[in-house]
């Protein structure tokens, strides 16, 4: 039997909703989880974040 030495690759979609303070914490995020291959697929991904707010229109909607 033989094991793979390397992590199977995941996929990760990421929303960022709100204000621009939203967008600098989906950066922080993403640096933290770059071993995640970015997706622009909602329904093929193995991780999704929405990070939101409150305080703003758009979020609340």
């Amino acid at each position: 039997m033989k094991f793979s030495t390397q992590n199977p690759e995941k996929s990760l979609h990421l929303v960022s909703l709100g204000c621009t303070k939203n967008l600098v914490d989906s950066e922080i995020m993403l640096g933290k989880l770059r071993d995640y291959k970015i997706s622009n697929e909602v329904e093929t991904s193995d991780v999704i974040i929405v990070n939101t707010c409150g305080f703003i229109d758009s979020a609340k909607e």
